[in-house]
């Protein structure tokens, strides 16, 4: 009697998972797909533009809270977005 029929059979677990891996990598991959930004995205540059302006200089400070923060007043600080209800 002749095994020659259940070798396919052990043959096709590990080809039938690499053609799943395969399948599945270029579903979600796409990379045949995909834009690629640097080559195809052209980006004009321009000189920066801007002042430095120092305000103001403050050393040696002792206080361990900033004057004016809101940090435990979260209801003052979030506000909530209203859309266009029309």
């Amino acid at each position: 009697m002749s095994d020659d029929g259940g070798l396919w059979l052990l043959a096709a677990g590990p080809a039938g998972a690499t053609a799943l891996y395969w399948a599945l990598y270029r579903y979600y991959r796409n990379t045949d797909k995909s834009h690629g930004f640097e080559r195809e995205t052209k980006v004009e540059a321009k000189p920066v533009t801007g002042a430095d302006a120092k305000i103001d200089e403050i050393k040696g400070t002792r206080a361990s809270r900033i004057g004016g923060e809101n940090g435990r007043a979260y209801r003052t600080r979030v506000e909530r977005v209203r859309g266009d209800s029309s």
